[in-house]
């Protein structure tokens, strides 16, 4: 029988053998004598205080009616990190952080309503910030708003010429009539289109309201990122006939340039190769690049599309436009401006086939920090005589524990809802601040 203490455990397994014995209504002297242990030495494992042999543990899971490995587990890695994640998030509190996996482990129910919590907020956090991004930059929205402020402005403009004229010729007033009903139609359809579109529906998409690249990038997404069919037989055509279900005529087209362009990449990288490259710990575009003959941007695209990659990838060209745009958690990507997240793409759009490495850790309550590579290409399609044409794009990796030792550059999202108040780039106040919030 071991009898050494353990006054640091690696696990709580004792905090949970306690808990299943509590739920299940067993007293400590039963369950030690169905163990054949005593009771004191079973209290003693419970508080932690011994270490438990895996033939005494087997015995305890069967007592208990659960599995061995289900004692051994202690509180999940994944819990305790939002547990922490939860902490540093509320800079005001001092939570015991060196109690942590006892709180995970006594109160394992409570820890998984924090955590709940603590998503839920980073969620609404996104939702905010893309909300955010959309009122106040997107060119659909305004140019819809603007179609119906016309169509206001005209139906009150006639409506006054009909009320205030008194002597207006017939043929006059049947085409005043007649203006009005266009008129009214036209404010009624675009009232209905900016609807549709802030609700999102799919009516958005089929009024021409929605973003082509949105419908591209729903469509990719909904494929979990991944065109496995690319490295099968006949399996651009399946695609290609995929495509052709897309509601908009621009989406479609955007997405057959994609799948061409993904043809010739997973021509020159296949999913195997690469797999096989990155498990070696080869991930360097540029070396990767070298390697298979392609682009960088063609290998970080392979890189962020391949099954159940966590690198999330931003493209955009040399006006900031941005063409492509895979998310990873914790990392927000503005679809039109408040393009703080982006300053290291932006920096190397303006230092063409400069390689810059940075890391990065945007605001949130669940602050994470992220190591993202970012590189320009120049092209020539027409040569030297022609237009020289840029894209940047900027690979995005989550940096899981704390891996990268480099200093993090602090990011926002936009000015309005940023809330680090001692940013040096600050445009505008924070409503946060207003609220008291920062």
């Amino acid at each position: 029988m071991p009898n050494s203490v353990n006054t640091t455990p690696a696990s709580l397994t004792g905090s949970l053998i306690r808990e299943r014995r509590l739920a299940l209504g067993l007293r400590q002297g039963d369950v030690a004598q169905a163990v054949g242990i005593s009771a004191s030495y079973l209290n003693l494992i419970e508080h932690n205080r011994r270490k438990v042999g895996a033939d005494v543990l087997a015995r305890l899971a069967d007592a208990l009616g659960t599995e061995a490995a289900t004692l051994a587990e202690g509180a999940g890695g994944a819990l305790i990190d939002d547990l922490r994640a939860a902490a540093a998030a509320a800079p005001g509190a001092q939570p015991e952080l060196d109690r942590i996996e006892d709180f995970a482990g006594r109160f394992p129910g409570w820890a998984a309503v924090l955590a709940a919590q603590l998503h839920r907020a980073a969620q609404l956090e996104r939702t905010v910030g893309a909300l955010n991004d959309r009122l106040t930059h997107d060119p659909h929205l305004s140019a819809s708003l603007h179609e119906v402020l016309s169509a206001l402005a005209s139906v009150r403009s006639t409506a006054a010429i009909l009320a205030d004229t008194e002597d207006i010729e017939p043929h006059w007033r049947e085409r005043f009539h007649r203006n009005l009903h266009e008129d009214s139609e036209r404010l009624a359809a675009g009232a209905e289109a900016l609807v549709a579109y802030l609700d999102g529906s799919d009516s958005a998409v089929d009024t021409g309201l929605a973003a082509p690249q949105e419908e591209v990038e729903s469509w990719l997404a909904a494929r979990g990122w991944h065109l496995a069919e690319l490295e099968q037989p006949a399996g651009f055509e399946r695609l290609d006939a995929e495509v052709a279900g897309l509601a908009s005529a621009a989406a479609r087209a955007l997405a057959s340039d994609f799948l061409r362009q993904a043809v010739r990449d997973a021509r020159a990288l296949p999913d195997t190769a690469l797999r096989a490259a990155l498990a070696q710990g080869h991930d360097d575009p540029w070396l990767l690049a070298q390697q298979s003959g392609l682009s960088v941007l063609a290998v970080m695209r392979r890189i962020a599309l391949l099954p159940g990659s966590a690198a999330g990838l931003v493209i955009c060209d040399a006006s900031g436009t941005l063409l492509f745009r895979k998310p990873v958690d914790g990392f927000a990507l503005p679809r039109f401006g408040a393009a703080c997240p982006l300053w290291p793409l932006f920096s190397a759009l303006a230092r063409p086939m400069t390689p810059i490495i940075a890391m990065v850790e945007p605001a949130g309550r669940a602050a994470r920090r992220f190591r993202t590579l970012s590189i320009c290409e120049t092209r020539l399609p027409q040569g030297f005589g022609g237009s020289a044409l840029r894209e940047a794009a900027m690979l995005i990796w989550p940096d899981e524990g704390g891996q990268t030792s480099l200093p993090a550059l602090a990011l926002g999202s936009s000015c309005r809802i940023c809330p680090r108040a001692a940013c040096p780039a600050r445009r505008e106040p924070s409503i946060l601040a207003e609220a008291g919030l920062q």
